[in-house]
């Protein structure tokens, strides 16, 4: 599958798979100066790029697993959804999880896109819902004895 970009930046960094079977390509800020993520703040980091991806798929936005381990540093929103109709700069809100300053060097992989097919479902109001074992059980609810 074909992921149209465009850098909106020249010194943006080109999103790469680190391995043969990695789902998920690593996307970087921007070269240049560091940027540094108090405790409990959050900032919007820029990639300098522009996608288009291709229709009935979205881009997802997760952490990197040894950023958000070692450091503290993760996607803000948790998972961040890039549209297929979104042309704009594609960028990641940073958050700092952690008790200190957590600093992104200019160029550092900061977060890693998925980009996967998805349905979209068409909602239709009824009186009454299925009948399961599970039932109305919310969090926590299964694995009971």
């Amino acid at each position: 599958m074909t992921v149209r970009f465009v850098k909106l930046n020249s010194q943006a960094k080109i999103p790469v798979y680190s391995s043969a079977a990695a789902a998920g390509a690593d996307l970087c800020s921007l070269p240049g100066d560091d940027i540094t993520i108090l405790p409990g703040e959050t900032v919007m980091i820029h990639t300098g790029l522009a996608m288009e991806i291709p229709e009935g798929c979205a881009a997802f936005i997760f952490a990197r697993s040894g950023l958000a381990s070692k450091r503290g540093l993760a996607p803000a929103n948790k998972v961040g959804v890039v549209d297929s109709d979104y042309r704009g700069e594609v960028m990641v809100a940073l958050h700092n999880h952690s008790a200190s300053a957590q600093t992104v060097a200019g160029g550092e992989r900061i977060a890693q896109m998925v980009i996967m097919p998805f349905i979209r479902g068409e909602f239709a109001e009824a009186e009454s819902l299925s009948q399961t074992d599970r039932g109305d059980g919310g969090f926590g609810s299964t694995g009971k004895m």
